[in-house]
């Protein structure tokens, strides 16, 4: 009788041809000393995609799929095969530093398929695929504010068409760079494009693009991302990347459709943002002690909690940072990379056949000393993260929790038994980013009404009185012209629950969130709240900040 298969069958014969595939490969690269690259599970830079033609490519068995500066990674198939020695000199002499790293056949096809959309592009509009640096960085010298930003994208229209549509953008990318935002949103209306920077989080009006640049400025971005101009009745993702000196600019485009047109969204993911210290994310001296107190154990977990946005993974960077030595072996998982660190091995998942929980297994059979998950979302990465902590090494993870003691019951709700968590967890943390006042466009006001009543309230709560400022009797607020922001960065406020006998006990006896929290307070727990309280006192932020983000106080 003929076996049955179904998709599912299908898939999962499929899944273990490629884990064979990719084993062999590893076994051939350490007979050749070459690093094994697993094209699956890496961002394919478009650019260095761009530097071989599909069809040598194809021919050579090779794939460029990493481009810094003039720096090229290459996976190739057959090492000594005359081919790809002619490739790799090829590329030499064109002024590429090449470093090889073998790849399965299954790796190369995967790489290979993003070849579609090149060809699009650059058959469709020819010598239009460029932004000039240098010209977003002098750009980037005159747009310090939002005003000016406004009036360079009015004057632009002074100018020939022909040269609208690349000084638009370029106007556009420094504007939001030199801002500081984290996003551009260019959004189609009923009267014509609006146009919008995140700043801190928060979406800021810059202003209005004239209909008739909206089109082609649209293919000009579709076409720098690597995307199919022909494609507007579905979502389209890519990317491109801006160099300023050292510094390079990845953008991470999303295009949807929407009633008016196509919706643009740019994210800019700048390397100086997770360039922060523990120092710099705005913790209070005790609590960073304790927290390297934590970092300096060789095994446990130390969990950040907090939504989307929150700043839980330029916190955990920062851990990695300090933890990253020569002595150390450090690895990620992530979803996705969204910024490379310096000697550290970093993975990203695809939810196939690579996901966090698998991801985790073959991290583990690398001998890290330090591993950080992306985030725990099922038992299954909760119970190997957990064996990971009690096994010798030091994880780091993100939970969706709204506070750091609730935590516990979340990992107990994943099948956690509460016995291990004592023995496992060293510390769960929340966090939320909150706007910095500018210091020089601020102003002093008095307390009064209801913001005293609830700078008084959470006072109270505060265990240890020592730490609380000497000026409890004015704030400060925003100073500026109206049409600007008074804020410029943001500030994390923390809390965090450090395992200790006594934590462990309340965890096994199943104790309430508020119960757990009142418990740490005696051995030095400081709220979200409480923190942000502080930091309005000293005027680093505003009481409108501390509502907008972490909603009117419900303290009794």
């Amino acid at each position: 009788m003929p076996v049955q298969f179904n998709e599912e069958s299908q898939e999962k014969l499929e899944a273990i041809h490629r884990k064979e595939e990719e084993e062999l490969v590893v076994i051939l690269s350490q007979k050749y000393g070459i690093a094994h690259i697993n094209l699956r599970e890496t961002l394919i830079n478009t650019e260095a995609l761009r530097l071989l033609p599909e069809e040598d490519a194809r021919k050579e068995e090779v794939a460029a799929f990493r481009l810094k500066k003039k720096d090229v990674g290459l996976a190739i198939r057959t090492p000594n095969s005359p081919g790809v020695q002619e490739v790799v000199k090829e590329l030499e002499g064109r002024g590429y530093k090449v470093t090889p790293f073998m790849a399965s056949r299954g790796s190369l096809d995967y790489a290979w398929e993003h070849y579609k959309d090149l060809s699009f592009a650059t058959a469709t509009e020819a010598g239009v695929m460029d932004v000039s640096d240098e010209e977003v960085a002098k750009l980037m010298e005159q747009l310090t504010t939002l005003s000016k930003t406004r009036e360079a994208i009015t004057g632009v229209m002074e100018l020939e068409r022909v040269y609208r549509i690349t000084r638009t953008l370029e106007i556009i990318l420094a504007g939001a760079l030199s801002n500081d935002a984290s996003d551009v949103h260019i959004e189609p209306t009923e009267e014509g494009t609006r146009l919008r920077y995140r700043l801190d989080g928060v979406l800021t009006t810059v202003g209005d693009i004239e209909k008739e640049i909206y089109n082609p400025l649209l293919v000009r971005v579709k076409l720098l991302s690597g995307l199919k101009i022909n494609i507007k009745d579905a979502a389209q993702d890519g990317r491109f990347s801006v160099h300023l000196g050292e510094r390079e600019i990845e953008i991470r485009t999303s295009i949807m459709p929407g009633n008016n047109g196509e919706s643009i969204v740019m994210r800019l993911l700048d390397p100086k943002s997770i360039r922060v210290s523990l120092e710099e994310l705005g913790m209070r001296p005790e609590l960073l002690n304790r927290l390297n107190k934590e970092l300096e154990k060789p095994n446990g977990m130390i969990l950040n909690t907090g939504p989307t946005g929150s700043g839980k993974t330029t916190t955990l960077y920062a851990f990695l940072k300090q933890v990253s030595t020569p002595q150390n072996k450090v690895l990620t998982i992530e979803d996705p990379i969204e910024y490379h660190l310096d000697g550290i091995v970093q993975t990203q998942v695809n939810h196939k056949d690579y996901t966090f929980a698998s991801g985790l297994r073959s991290a583990l059979r690398q001998d890290p000393d330090v591993i950080m998950v992306g985030e725990i979302r099922d038992a299954e990465v909760a119970e190997t993260a957990i064996h990971a902590a009690l096994t010798g090494h030091l994880v780091f993870s993100t939970l969706h929790t709204n506070d750091a003691a609730g935590t516990f019951p979340r990992l107990i709700n994943l099948g956690v038994q509460p016995s291990m968590l004592g023995s496992s967890v060293n510390a769960a943390m929340a966090q939320r980013l909150l706007r910095r006042l500018i210091p020089d466009k601020r102003r002093e006001v008095k307390l009064e009404g209801e913001d005293k009543a609830l700078v008084d309230r959470v006072l109270d709560t505060i265990h240890d009185k020592s730490i609380i400022p000497e000026n409890t009797d004015t704030v400060w607020v925003p100073d500026v012209p109206e049409g600007e922001v008074g804020y410029k960065g943001r500030i994390a406020v923390y809390e965090t629950v450090f395992m200790s006998r006594t934590i462990e006990n309340a965890v096994r006896q199943d104790m309430t969130i508020r119960e757990l929290e009142d418990l740490a307070r005696t051995e030095g727990f400081v709220s979200m709240r409480e923190d942000a309280i502080i930091k309005v006192l000293n005027g680093i932020t505003t009481l409108d900040e501390v509502r907008r983000v972490l909603g009117e106080d419900t303290t009794s």
